[in-house]
This record gives C-alpha cells, structure tokens and sequence, in this order.
C-alpha cells in the first residue's frame, strides 16, 4: 500500500480547494486529492456567478445587509462584513488568472439576482462556475508544487487521538485509490478539506453526484462540531423534464425579468406578487416555499418560468448555455415558458471554522460549501458561495503560510486483513435509493415533527446495516459515499429537531412563528466519537 508525505493535504477540487492550492503551491508541497476527475465537483456547474461590490452606486454595507437579510438573522457580522470587503480583491485575483468574466466594454458586465439590493453579479454569461473552473484548472496542471491524486476518496482522517498519541491534531487521512483498488496514507502537518456540500441526501438536487458530505461526516467522525445542518438551500427552479438530471434554471432569469406562472391547466396566472412584494426577487427560501405551496395546492408536478418577453438576442446573449439546453429537449425559452421545480441546492451548515478557515482540530481546515462560517446564516444570499471559497481559499493559505512547520510521527497503514469481499451490493443501492426518498418526503421544504421523526428512525435502521457491511467487507466509494450520506442525514434531522421555530430555510408547521433570540444550532460529537 503507498504511502505520501507532503506540507498540505487538499480533499476537493472546486473553486475552494483549487484556490488554496493555487495560494500555497509557491511556498509548500501540496496535493490536491479528488474523488473523480478535477472538473467534476459542484464548482463548475454554478451559472450565476460571484457578487462583488464594484459599480459606484453599491456599497459593501448594501452588500452585507442584503445579506443578512437572507441569513434570516443568524448571519455573523463580522464574517459577513469579511467575506463582503474581500470580494473585490478576489474577483481581481481571477481576473489576473485568465478568467473570461463578461464585459460591458471595459468593465466587467454586473448582473442582478434574488435578495440583492443593487447589480453586483460578476458572471461569465450563464456559466460562470465552468469558466472559473476550467481557468483554475489549466493553471493548476501547470504550476509546479501541486500534485493532483484523481479518483481518489477520502476514507477518514487520521488524527492523533485514534493513534492513541498525546495532544489531539490532524495527521493526514486515508484515501481509497480506485485505480488500485487499495487505501492510501497521506500525511502532512496541514489538510483542508475542500469537498463541497450534502445535496445526493435528496432525491432531487442541482448537485453533482460527488456531493456526498464527504468532509463534514469525516470532520464530525474526527471530533469537529457542526453547525446549522438542518438549513438546506432548496433552489426554487430546477428544470422539470423527464430527460434533465440535475439542470439548474440560473437566479439570474428571474434578476433579468423572468415570471414565475401556474400552468394554464392551473390558470395561468403569476403567482408569486401574493406571497411576498419583493415577488420573484425574493430570497430563494421564500420562492421555493411559493412554488412548494402553489404545486401542493393545485396538485402540480411543477411550475413554469417564463423569460420569453425578453428579445433572442437578449437570450441568446445572456443565457447561452440554458437557451441552448432547453432547445435541446424541444424547450424554445424564446417563446415558451420553462417547466421547473425546487431542488436540493446548498448546504448552508457545515463543520463549524473561524475567519482562517480553522476547524476545533488543530491541523485541518474547512473552506467552501463543507464549512460553517457564519456568512449564509439560514438562508444562502445567491452568488455568495463562490466569493466565500475564494476569501476563506486565501484566509487559509495565508494562516498556513505563517504557521510554525510541525513534525507529524508515522502513520500505520491501513488494515483490512480481517474484512473480505462483499457477497453483494444491492444492499448499498438499495439504501442509498431509500435514504434519498425518505429524506426527500420527510426533511424537505416543509417539515414537521412527525416527519422528522419517521426520518430519524429509519436513519437508525441504515446506521445499522451500514455499520455492519462497513465493519465486514473491503471498502468501495459507494460504501463510502452511503455512509456519509447517512452521517449528514443524521445531523441534518437531529439539527432540525432542535429547532423550534421557522427561520430561513428551515420551515415547521409545528412551529410556525419565529423564536428570539436568533441562535445557531450546535451539535458536539461524542468525546470518544
């Protein structure tokens, strides 16, 4: 079995982990270790883009308040007002990397979303994500001191209490190389993890199929508190069609102009003017909660978006990529409206880190979707997720940077003389399909006790099975991946039962009204977890 050493461990290939590889490669040895190919984490599929102050008639304190408006109150100040002053630096730093932002002449072409006061939306038409993404990884390839380990998962940890050590710290983790069916040790003084959200615990998600909460479930295994687990950003306009997986119907065509409509057996009408004035400019908690209700109230399968008063060329020039999808399943968004149904989006918790992206465990760090920073509170501001991977991605870099060397002891390779091979996987499969749909029917938009409850007791039946074929036979990344999901199942149940209100993302017909003092909600493993 292989073993490697380096000065930093990077679990994550999107714009968090890539960031901070690209902010220490002068300086440190560093691996980048994903779980499939660079490309494919949650990063490049983003179509809005990245808010930024930088037009003379918006302000950062605009900023921050539309944040925290959003944020339903549990935002924290002094994250958000740091997130919000970094932005313009880091939209800099992308620029002088290559980035193809779209231009208005020579300025960079600002659009408007949801929740935002002013337009401050830096963006590459409406594939902002894939642009950033592809930039970042031509210079990665090409900047000595990074070492890319594709299709590689992260097992766990290895810390210096499971090793029985003096002191408690991150040593490196275990990662199962697919290609050699064997697990790897890594060991560095420094690992960030980088490895995005939880949005595969739904049955219907914008989110890749890497997005299995890797991090967080590893970070909570290894002695990290979590926090705000149960606020999952459901997206108000996943694109409803039997043939799209997982297609997202960017903010942005709501910012430009886009109607939300019941569909003419329903009436017709625009619907979201009677739930809230802001209307389809609205957070996307409130949106979702709109679309949620009308297609309950009128036994719908979806709801339609309609752009089609904007001219083609308007389209043509500011939804290329959608425009051209759409076309693709005999959807002409020119003129007809776009069939679309919320999703499971981003997860606003997450392993709890200061402003340097430090997690409870000395040696590891959390940056991007994985992370709770206070800056998302109970609700996501749109485009704000990329700018917070970016200025943690350089927080932690630069805390990194200054830190002492530290000598980490060797590490026992991993055993597996004891499990065999497993007789069959239909039992993954199965309980993966399961956990997807109970999540989804139970721990979705609207919840209540009962339903959390009948969550939380088939979560314990999973653990059960999963615990079992875990513990007996050799380790797949589907195995993996399935006992993540539970893991952050698991803290996102517990997390909203211990909610007693409606905030933000997280809605409860037992406990409809607001409860004061705005509080996160904390969970602490088990000392000896």
């Amino acid at each position: 079995m292989a073993s490697h050493d380096f000065d930093v461990l990077i679990v994550g290939s999107g714009l968090a982990g890539l960031s901070t590889a690209l902010h220490l490669a002068a300086t440190h040895r560093v691996a980048v270790i994903t779980k499939r190919e660079l490309q494919d984490g949650s990063s490049g599929w983003a179509q809005g883009g990245i808010a930024a102050v930088l037009a003379n008639d918006d302000s950062f304190a605009a900023h921050i308040q539309d944040t925290l408006v959003a944020g339903a109150g549990l935002c924290d100040l002094a994250t958000t007002r740091f997130v919000v002053e970094n932005a313009p630096q880091s939209i800099g730093w992308l620029r002088s990397l290559g980035v193809p932002f779209t231009l208005e002449g020579d300025d960079l072409h600002l659009t408007r979303e949801g929740g935002h006061s002013a337009r401050r939306i830096v963006h590459a038409t409406d594939a902002t994500g894939a642009a950033v993404q592809k930039t970042l990884i031509d210079v990665v390839r090409s900047t000595p001191g990074i070492t890319v380990f594709e299709h590689h998962t992260l097992v766990d940890l290895i810390t210096a209490r499971k090793l029985g050590l003096a002191g408690q710290r991150c040593l490196g983790l275990y990662a199962l190389d697919e290609a050699s069916d064997t697990v790897v040790t890594f060991r560095a003084p420094q690992t960030i993890l980088a490895t995005g959200g939880a949005g595969k615990v739904y049955l219907y998600t914008t989110n890749p199929d890497t997005a299995t909460g890797d991090g967080i479930a590893a970070a909570w295994r290894a002695g990290c508190r979590v926090g705000n687990m149960e606020f999952v950003q459901f997206h108000p306009t996943g694109l409803y069609h039997p043939r799209a997986k997982s297609f997202l119907i960017s903010e942005a065509v709501r910012g430009e102009g886009g109607r939300l409509l019941l569909p003419e057996s329903a009436g017709g009408t625009r619907f979201m003017p009677l739930h809230d004035e802001r209307a389809e400019l609205a957070p996307r908690d409130v949106v979702a909660r709109a679309i949620d209700f009308e297609m309950k109230k009128h036994g719908l399968d979806c709801v339609h978006l309609d752009i089609s008063h904007q001219s083609p060329e308007f389209l043509r020039e500011h939804f290329p990529n959608i425009l051209g999808y759409c076309a693709s399943l005999g959807i002409d968004i020119t003129k007809e409206p776009i069939p679309v149904v919320p999703t499971a989006h981003f997860t606003c918790g997450g392993v709890l880190t200061d402003l340097s992206g430090r997690t409870d465990l000395p040696g590891l760090y959390a940056v991007g979707e994985v992370a709770c920073t206070g800056l998302h509170g109970a609700n996501r501001l749109a485009s704000n997720s990329l700018l917070e991977c970016m200025v943690f991605a350089r927080a932690a870099a630069q805390h990194i940077a200054a830190a002492p060397r530290t000598q980490i002891p060797a590490l026992p390779r991993w055993d597996d003389s004891r499990v065999t091979d497993a007789d069959e996987s239909v039992v993954i499969s199965h309980n993966w399909d399961e956990l997807r749909r109970f999540m989804w029917d139970y721990v979705g938009i609207v919840r209540t006790n009962k339903r959390l409850e009948r969550a939380a007791h088939r979560i314990a039946l999973l653990w059960a099975e999963i615990d079992e074929f875990y513990a007996h036979f050799h380790i797949t990344r589907d195995l993996l991946e399935l006992r993540n999901l539970v893991q952050v199942a698991d803290l996102i149940v517990r997390s909203a039962q211990m909610r007693r209100e409606s905030r933000g993302l997280h809605y409860s017909r037992d406990y409809p009204d607001l409860a004061a003092p705005a509080a996160p909600t904390i969970l602490v493993p088990p000392v000896n977890h």
